[in-house]
């Protein structure tokens, strides 16, 4: 029975969230608390809530001082020549920006951490996808999927709990994968440039310089934000093809241009976007910020200290030298409260359904019945059974849950079988692209707050292209031999 209500309580929340009936932070609260009434521990349920608060409240805290941090370094200018780089590179090319998206996600996931890596991806590209109208949910699922192929790294958390489950070396499981994995880095630059060429075939090649759109209307497409018609501009003064919206998340109002003059494009809410003029650069301090984010990042990697308190510490740094008065110091600290809010709200939201699918034991009779499903006659492959789990299992469940509840047991499984436990630790990565789209995991909030885009349309767009990232991760395991 808890078997059964575990899977319907979860696709009564992907389903309710997709078909925003309900927002997902209710979602997060409302359906796990009314499950676990119906499985008859409603006496138990604010046990399972603070437990699961308490084992998140870590990671509220780090979101929470994150965002504070890298908002202040956007307010003080530190990725204003990242930004004016990468408008370089991409020339207005939507098919540039999508793979630039790709790239920019990928190094940045070289800290190993997933919030560092959306805040500083969606700070420098949302204007760029403002500016050209391009669709947010595209640069969402691409940074999203990038980040979960590099999210294996051995200090990314994957790959570590895997070692610790098993008993095992984390760089055994890790270099033999390094192929499999380069392949599926590969799969995910591929489609960043399929997606690139839609969106060049929706919205024509564009150019920065355009202030004058000439409007046209089509149908409207029933799933995905569209952008239509045609703007001025161009080097030689000829026509090109730029556009208008028709609605939708992530494209803009019907009457805004394609894109603006300079950088001081306004976004929806118009507010300036890279406004070179804003009070608050600090262009005598660029050397020091760029430091202090360099030297952040690199005791991130080196886990000096936990990284609740290296934000915290760097926030407090950030705001006392960038802004030594009290009052700037608030107004920056009220101008990200917003994002802070958000996202800690859903941190803490997610702590509810956590809470109550580990506390009932719904997970672990769902995990389980899983294993108990797989037919004796693939025992011997049981590596590659592995990777096809580990792709809705780590996408259901939180890596802990997975690593620690489920890889032990598939492990067991393989053994009886002569399958080595570091195969099964290594087809146990694969699934890492799609968990990073995961409603379970913090980091995407942060993403999806930023870019402004509906969690619903996120996890619509982003999670067919996951999933097969993940399955192309783990073809090549196979044809290498590694799984």
């Amino acid at each position: 029975m808890l078997t059964i209500l575990g899977f319907v309580m979860i696709a009564a929340f992907l389903v309710l969230i997709m078909m925003k009936k309900m927002s997902p932070m209710a979602a997060l609260v409302l359906i796990p608390a009314l499950f676990c009434v119906l499985v008859g521990q409603g006496a138990h349920l604010g046990d399972y809530v603070l437990k699961g608060i308490g084992d998140l409240a870590p990671t509220a805290a780090m979101l929470m001082f994150a965002i504070i941090y890298f908002g202040v370094m956007i307010d003080v200018g530190l990725f204003d020549p990242i930004v004016r780089g990468i408008l370089k590179f991409c020339k207005a090319d939507p098919v540039r920006v999508v793979v630039g998206t790709a790239l920019l996600a990928a190094i940045v996931s070289l800290d190993g951490d997933g919030s560092t890596t959306f805040m500083i991806t969606v700070s420098a590209l949302y204007p760029l996808y403002k500016r050209l109208k391009m669709s947010l949910v595209v640069m969402t699922g691409v940074a999203a999927t990038a980040n979960g192929v590099m999210n294996t790294l051995p200090w990314g958390g994957p790959t570590a709990r895997a070692a610790t489950a098993l008993k095992l070396d984390a760089g055994d499981i890790f270099v033999p994968m390094i192929p499999a994995l380069a392949v599926g880095l590969v799969a995910v630059f591929a489609l960043a440039y399929v997606l690139g060429r839609r969106e060049r075939k929706r919205l024509g090649v564009l150019t920065l310089d355009d202030t004058r759109p000439v409007t046209a209307a089509v149908p409207e497409n029933e799933t995905e934000q569209v952008l239509v018609g045609a703007g001025t501009g161009g080097t030689g003064g000829a026509p090109v093809e730029a556009g208008r919206t028709t609605g939708g998340a992530g494209t803009g109002s019907d009457d805004e241009p394609a894109a603006g003059s300079g950088e001081q494009a306004a976004d929806d809410d118009g507010l300036q976007v890279l406004d070179p003029q804003r009070a608050t650069l600090r262009p005598k301090l660029y050397w020091f910020n760029a430091a202090l984010t360099l030297a952040l990042l690199t005791l991130l990697i080196l886990q000096t200290l936990p990284i609740p308190v290296l934000f915290l510490l760097g926030a407090a740094l950030a705001l006392t030298v960038n802004f030594p008065h009290m009052k700037d110091q608030k107004a920056r600290v009220a101008a990200h409260a917003e994002n802070v809010l958000n996202v800690s709200g859903m941190v803490f939201a997610a702590a509810v359904f956590t809470g109550v699918l580990t506390g009932t034991g719904m997970v672990e009779h769902m995990a389980r019945w899983l294993v108990s499903g797989i037919p004796d006659a693939l025992g011997p492959h049981m590596g590659i059974v592995t990777g096809i789990l580990s792709i809705p299992l780590t996408y259901f469940m939180s890596n802990d849950g997975f690593y620690f509840g489920i890889v032990p047991i598939l492990a067991e499984a393989g053994a009886a079988h002569g399958v080595a436990p570091i195969e099964i630790a290594r087809a146990s990565l694969v699934g890492q692209a799609l968990h990073m789209s995961s409603p379970l995991v913090p980091a995407v909030y942060v993403l999806v707050g930023m870019a402004k885009v509906e969690f619903g349309d996120h996890t619509k767009f982003t999670v067919k292209w996951a999933a097969l990232t993940s399955l192309v991760v783990l073809c090549a395991g196979v044809l290498f031999g590694i799984i």
